[in-house]
C-alpha cells in the first residue's frame, strides 16, 4: 500500500541543521497496523506528516497504493487525502462549534455525501462507538474518552483506506485509553490500515509490527505475535 524509500527531511535555521528524517526507507502492507515509538525528537512525528501528505520529504519517493505521489502538487495530494485517509489526533482536534453529530458529518460534507447516506452513516458511526446519546452534544460537554471516540468516529466517516493515529491515548487515562485502542483494533480487523505513532508500549501491543525511530533513522523493527 505505501512504500517510502529513501526519505530525507532537512529543517534548517541561521544556526543549525536537522534531518528529522534520515534516508529512511520503510513498506506498509494494506490492512496492516503498526505502531511508531521513540524518544521525543527523533521524527515520529514527521514521519507521520510526510505520510499523511500534509508535509513532504527533501528527497526520496513516496508511492501510495502504487502511485507515485513524490511531486504531486498541494491540490493532488488535498483530493487523495480527503477520500483515503483518516486522522486521529493526541489532542482530539474536534470543532467545538459543531455538534457531534456534526463534526462527524463534516468529512463527508467535504466529499459531498449526499445528505441522506451522510445521516445514516453517522448514526451508523455514533452506535458503533456508544456515542449517539451524545449527538447534539458539544465537544465541550463530553468527556476526554467520548471526545476521542467521537474523533475516530470522524477519523473513519468516508471509509479511509489508512488511518493516520498521533498519540490517540496521550490525553486519556488507562481505561478510556484502551476503549480507543480496541475501537482501532476493531477498524483494523474490518480491514483498515493503521499508522500509529506512540510512547505507549501497551499501547503498541495492539499493533502488528512495532518501528522504532532513532534520529530520523528505523533502528528496529519487530513483529508482535
Amino acid at each position: 500500500m505505501i512504500e517510502l524509500k529513501d526519505l530525507l527531511k532537512i529543517y534548517r535555521t541561521e544556526e543549525i541543521e536537522t534531518k528529522a528524517i534520515n534516508e529512511l526507507s520503510l513498506t506498509i502492507e494494506a490492512g496492516e497496523f503498526i505502531s511508531i515509538m521513540g524518544p521525543s525528537g527523533c521524527g515520529k512525528s514527521t514521519l507521520l506528516n510526510i505520510l499523511g501528505m500534509i508535509d513532504r520529504a527533501d528527497q526520496g519517493s513516496y508511492h501510495f497504493m502504487g502511485e507515485d505521489i513524490t511531486s504531486y502538487s498541494e491540490r493532488q495530494r488535498s483530493k487523495i487525502r480527503k477520500v483515503n485517509l483518516g486522522f486521529v489526533f493526541q489532542s482530539f482536534n474536534l470543532i467545538d462549534e459543531l455538534s457531534v453529530y456534526e463534526n462527524v458529518a463534516l468529512p463527508m460534507i467535504y466529499v459531498k455525501t449526499p445528505a441522506a447516506e451522510r445521516k445514516r452513516r453517522v448514526t451508523e458511526l455514533l452506535e458503533q462507538m456508544n456515542i449517539m446519546h451524545r449527538a447534539k452534544h458539544f465537544p465541550q460537554q463530553l468527556s476526554g474518552g467520548q471526545q476521542q471516540r467521537v474523533a475516530v468516529a470522524r477519523a473513519v466517516a468516508n471509509r479511509p483506506k489508512l488511518i493516520l493515529a498521533d498519540e490517540p491515548t496521550g490525553n486519556l487515562d488507562s481505561s478510556n485509553g484502551d476503549e480507543v485502542m480496541k475501537l482501532l483494533a476493531d477498524l483494523h480487523h474490518q480491514g483498515t490500515t493503521i499508522v500509529m505513532v506512540t510512547h505507549s508500549k501497551h499501547a503498541a501491543q495492539f499493533s502488528e509490527r512495532v518501528v522504532h525511530l532513532l534520529d530520523g533513522k528505523i533502528v528496529t523493527e519487530n513483529r508482535l505475535p
